[in-house]
């Protein structure tokens, strides 16, 4: 359940762990992970309509 929890960070769903450790770097890859996520599932709907549409 790791994984779910540091996606639902990512995309604001949950609250962050205040326990975390904090570095630039941390809330850089953060932010890249949050972009990749987000383009994977633009890429999702994406690929959902054009196979919905044949």
């Amino acid at each position: 359940m790791g994984i779910l929890n540091q996606v639902a960070e990512y995309l604001y769903l949950k609250k962050k762990d205040p326990n975390a450790p904090k570095s630039e770097w941390l809330k850089y890859m953060h932010g890249i992970n949050r972009i990749s996520i987000l383009l994977f599932l633009v890429g999702l709907v994406i690929l959902a309509i054009k196979l919905l549409r044949r």
